[in-house]
């Protein structure tokens, strides 16, 4: 009975400390996201329920348009990042000379706020920028980045800047945990540096990856901030992302199809995040 009172007193306190954080998440995030859920079942004008606002939205240009574009920059932009992030890593992981102030230069980006971010992406790609300055000194013409063809270029390059640091400090772990005794075995056994590439390193780094790449995703539908504060509200057709759709939804008050935008993607965030932690079980299990 005291071991089970105890315990019931634990949680108890538990309950109490994490009580203020459950609260201000069903405030703002839960209660929130539920009602929007409601909203996408009912009709704008007679707040019947019905599926027309899905109907609408599938059929919708402008929709169809901003999911390509999500999807294709998050095809794009995740494998980018991940793999420069782990070669990064390894070499952040050999004695290489400021090995400390180097991994420092790459967290600076989290912390910078993202209007200064978006301040210096600007000078560089401003049409009186520093990148136009070189090619009108090289005898080039001037490119208008963000109007044109190479403005997912540029939005591609600010995610990965962004980001990179933070993948490579995850890596940087994985890699110190790899016990040096496995190279040192692979050295007696003669092998080459891809084998140890691929038999060792990728293999006890596939937790820590899992992880970097369901962190690159989640964080490939956060860069509308940068997007918008750059582009504007009606970027070029390229970078139109669905945050940019969700956006103007709600500047021309229609909830309705807002909500079913918001939760069409939600769901689609969730089924792919199930699929790499099934992925990763199955790994798991491949392993043991």
């Amino acid at each position: 009975m005291n071991i089970h009172r105890v315990k019931i007193k634990e949680m108890l306190t538990a309950c109490c400390f994490l009580a203020p954080s459950l609260i201000g998440f069903a405030l703002f995030y839960l209660i929130p996201f539920g009602t929007s859920i409601l909203y996408a079942f009912q009709d704008r004008l007679t707040a019947a329920w019905t599926l027309v606002n899905y109907s609408d939205l599938l059929s919708s240009l402008s929709f169809q348009k901003a999911a390509a574009n999500t999807i294709r920059f998050t095809a794009i932009s995740v494998p980018l990042l991940v793999t420069l992030s782990l070669i990064v890593a390894m070499l952040l992981n050999q004695r290489v000379f400021f090995r400390n102030w180097l991994r420092t230069a790459y967290v600076l980006p989290l912390i910078v706020p993202v209007a200064s971010i978006v301040l210096f992406w600007q000078i560089m790609f401003d049409w009186n920028g520093v990148f136009n300055a070189f090619l009108q000194y090289a005898g080039w013409s001037r490119i208008d980045w963000m109007k044109s063809e190479w403005s997912e270029a540029v939005i591609i390059l600010i995610y990965v800047w962004k980001n990179i640091g933070y993948n490579v400090v995850l890596f940087l772990a994985g890699l110190q945990n790899i016990p040096e005794q496995y190279y040192e075995i692979a050295d007696l056994e003669g092998a080459g540096p891809i084998r140890k590439l691929f038999g060792i390193t990728l293999i006890y780094l596939t937790p820590t990856m899992f992880l970097v790449i369901l962190m690159s995703v989640l964080n490939s539908f956060k860069v509308f901030r940068e997007t918008y504060l750059i582009a504007g509200a009606y970027p070029q057709d390229r970078i139109y992302m669905l945050q940019h759709y969700m956006n103007n939804m709600f500047l021309s008050l229609d909830i309705q199809k807002l909500s079913a935008a918001a939760t069409l993607m939600a769901v689609c965030i969730v089924v792919l995040v199930a699929c790499l932690f099934l992925i990763e079980r199955m790994f798991r299990s491949f392993m043991e």
